[in-house]
């Protein structure tokens, strides 16, 4: 009799021991976005880039077509890694009066140029879609800013966020806002 009890408990331990484990959820990686390249231009007739790798994470303006503005890049690290964001760049001229620009999905404002005052034209240039190690980058949670006045703002992402769209009505007294989104990856 005990020798059948001792069968039994070694074919439950068995049965035990090929039960499929269950996985383990990888930590998300760390993304994190740097300072990077700014510089201030005059407004009307401004082309403005970002460097190599960096998108715009924030632009301030003061005064009307002829004023300053200053545009502010950054990095994306993910894993303390850069990331590099493709040259090939999408590229969308509308009209700055009554502007509402957004970019596709995933992709990230890399540049701007202004001709003239609010009846001109402002070119919009976005990074195509980005990558790290072979695995998408996605721009997400993407939210519009409060309206701010043209002529006197400053405006710069949250935490790991980048830019992603701009809205503007009038002249350089009407309203002015901008869409960030959050930089994920590897999901």
């Amino acid at each position: 009799m005990y020798q059948k009890y001792a069968s039994i408990t070694a074919a439950a331990l068995v049965s035990l021991s090929v039960a499929p484990a269950t996985a383990v959820a990888a930590n998300p990686p760390y993304i994190q976005i740097r300072p990077g390249y700014s510089m201030t231009v005059k407004e009307s007739g401004s082309r403005f880039r970002c460097p190599e790798d960096q998108v715009l994470t924030g632009r301030a303006h003061h005064g009307d077509e002829n004023g300053s503005t200053t545009y502010y890049c950054g990095f994306i690290y993910i894993d303390y890694e850069k990331v590099i964001v493709p040259s090939t760049q999408y590229k969308v001229r509308v009209k700055e009066r009554g502007s509402d620009y957004a970019t596709p999905e995933d992709h990230a404002i890399g540049g701007r140029d202004h001709d003239g005052d609010e009846n001109g034209m402002t070119t919009y240039y976005s990074a195509e879609p980005i990558s790290w190690r072979g695995q998408p980058v996605h721009l997400v949670y993407r939210r519009w800013t409060d309206d701010m006045k043209e002529s006197s703002h400053t405006s710069l992402a949250g935490y790991g966020e980048i830019m992603t769209g701009r809205r503007h009505s009038g002249d350089e007294n009407g309203p002015t806002a901008y869409q960030y989104a959050t930089v994920t990856c590897c999901y």
